[in-house]
């Protein structure tokens, strides 16, 4: 499983985004970061739009707990999620893991 750190603003992890999918779905792992593919474009932030909708419904936490804090206009990006402790947000990542 990929790392996730606690910060004093909640934990972090990071992602490689993959726009324009098929369907929202964690897709794998890339080394130290979670693969995730979403069907907004990457454009006008739609794409910044739909990972945090993705991962507030995938957390099951309100969209104002999720935001992005590095990566803004990246495939890259660090995702933090306020009110969750690491093990919290691995523990419900790895429900959803792919097979």
């Amino acid at each position: 499983m990929i790392p996730i750190h606690d910060t004093p603003l909640g934990a972090t992890f990071a992602i490689k985004v993959h726009p324009r999918a098929k369907r929202n779905a964690i897709t794998g792992e890339l080394g130290d970061t979670l693969k995730v593919a979403l069907t907004a474009p990457p454009l006008d932030g739609r794409a910044n739009e739909g990972c945090i909708e993705f991962f507030a419904k995938t957390l099951n936490v309100s969209r104002a707990s999720v935001s992005i804090a590095a990566g803004q206009s990246s495939r890259n990006k660090v995702i933090r999620v306020a009110g969750l402790s690491s093990q919290e947000v691995r523990t419900r990542l790895e429900a959803l893991r792919p097979e």
